[in-house]
């Protein structure tokens, strides 16, 4: 059986390569040999996630005619990464691209940073922000007003409190997509809701299509939960869903499941534009795959001028083939355990049948807590609080990485908490180990990606503004500046939490 779950054409393969930019050779430097060059263009793709891991690559003789080389040259190639571990072959099912299993994804350890380290180091592995006081306080106190009739009955609310669940639906609603209570179920945060989701559609062996980078909390769920995982690599800087790869994605892999976050991507800050969500929906109804769309970020956005598209389910009017998740962790605060999922009344009486195995329920004092928010215009206030703060502190993080770093490159998202970085050339894990070293804690870049991708970025979420801001970015740049020397190198990649 073959172990990989896409393809690469030539054409498309020779495109990103000539597309790459060489390093300068220094004075009296000589250049690499023709497959040498090749396979470190290869590489460099695989690392930096453009080229998903298990993809498989096309045959020798093809790649040379699209690259106008020699099949000797691509021969010698291939025969390189496979030494190094970034390929692997098969007779009769072709090469496929790998990573080194002396460099595994970390797949545990993400536990938030221990409370007696908080006065010493710089935490910006959580993309979550404080409270939006005092709305937090008011709707607590609200809802302890409302408790009582609840507090009578068994507390035992499988698909949510019918007013919050009223409440949620009538917001889909005001935005044009018309919704009925029968279509929510109100879970314990967002990945409550993926996690039931999963359990129901894609069991342990099913093929998931996942955004590459996508974000990590999710795709270790799917990991635990035993899904195959299949990455589909996002434009470059801010553009999104490639399209051509999302068609080619759902139609030879046939995933049961694929998972995106259309609004303020995490990590890339990427917002799909309407002609990507139509399209993306259509492929997704053709072959069969279930949609399954995040918007835990969608009220996040940053600059009042950007006009925001209509949301992924607007353009799936019978419900057949998306179900959206929403949440109140991101855009009100992460102690809010309160998400919900919007699908089809089966979908949603097949979610709440299935949750009586798992959480029976959502906590009641947390549901009319976000139902006074939203009932009496608390939540607008708080999430206007929350895009100011987020706001300040995404210009001066932006500000200081650009002073101190001036090799990173990155593109500012409209909205969102994260910024998506490539770090220059330097290996994001040995940058995430030195940065503690230093006094600040940053997520590398294979964290968001499938079976050790993107090793040359690191997320930075808005988490901080004014001297804080300055004091990380200058202790980013101390721990850039251990790598660069050597002195990262050699240590395994720390166990970070990446909210």
């Amino acid at each position: 059986m073959a172990q990989w779950t896409s393809a690469v054409g030539a054409a498309q393969l020779a495109r990103q390569l000539r597309a790459q930019q060489p390093r300068p050779a220094g004075p009296g430097a000589r250049r690499p040999p023709a497959y040498r060059a090749l396979a470190d263009g290869i590489r460099l793709l695989v690392l930096e996630g453009r080229v998903p891991v298990a993809a498989r690559l096309p045959a020798e003789r093809e790649l040379a005619l699209a690259l106008s080389v020699s099949r000797t040259t691509v021969a010698a190639a291939y025969e390189a990464l496979r030494t190094e571990g970034f390929l692997e072959s098969r007779r009769g099912a072709g090469s496929w691209t790998a990573v080194p299993a002396g460099n595994p994804l970390p797949a545990r350890g993400l536990e938030p940073l221990p409370p007696e380290s908080l006065g010493s180091m710089i935490d910006l592995g959580c993309a979550s922000l404080p409270a939006p006081e005092p709305w937090l306080t008011r709707a607590v106190q609200g809802a302890l007003e409302e408790l009582a009739p609840y507090a009578h009955t068994h507390g035992d609310y499988p698909a949510g409190l019918p007013a919050l669940r009223q409440m949620i639906a009538d917001r889909y609603t005001g935005r044009g997509i018309p919704t009925m209570p029968e279509q929510i179920m109100v879970t314990t945060g967002a990945m409550g809701a993926i996690d039931a989701i999963c359990h129901l559609f894609a069991g342990r062996g099913e093929r998931i299509a996942v955004e590459s980078p996508s974000y990590a909390n999710i795709l270790q769920l799917m990991r635990e939960a035993g899904a195959r995982l299949v990455p589909v690599a996002m434009e470059e800087g801010l553009g999104g869903w490639d399209m051509n790869r999302w068609r080619q994605v759902l139609r030879d892999a046939a995933p049961r499941l694929a998972y995106v976050v259309a609004d303020f991507h995490n990590p890339t800050g990427a917002l799909a534009d309407e002609d990507r969500r139509r399209a993306l929906v259509d492929a997704a109804r053709s072959a069969g795959t279930v949609l399954v769309v995040d918007e835990t970020m969608n009220e996040l956005c940053l600059d009042p001028e950007v006009r925001m598209p209509r949301r992924v389910c607007a353009f799936d009017p019978a419900g057949s083939t998306v179900i959206t998740v929403g949440s109140a962790s991101k855009a009100f605060w992460a102690g809010m355990r309160i998400g919900w999922v919007r699908a089809a009344p089966d979908v949603i009486r097949s979610l709440v049948a299935a949750r009586a195995y798992a959480d029976m329920g959502t906590p009641v004092l947390e549901q009319l807590a976000v139902n006074w928010l939203m009932r009496t215009g608390g939540w607008e206030e708080a999430v206007r609080v929350r895009r100011e703060q987020a706001r300040e502190n995404r210009d001066a993080l932006v500000a200081a990485v650009r002073r101190e770093l001036p090799d990173w490159e990155f593109s500012v998202p409209r909205g969102g908490l994260t910024l998506w970085v490539r770090t220059g050339g330097l290996s994001g894990s040995r940058l995430a180990v030195a940065g503690e070293r230093v006094g600040v804690r940053v997520p590398s870049g294979p964290r968001f990606g499938v079976d050790g991708a993107f090793e040359g970025y690191v997320r930075l979420p808005f988490t901080v503004a004014g001297p804080v801001a300055d004091e990380a970015a200058a202790r980013l740049a101390a721990a850039a500046r251990l790598v660069g020397s050597g002195a990262g190198a050699g240590i395994e990649a720390p166990r970070t939490f990446v909210a």
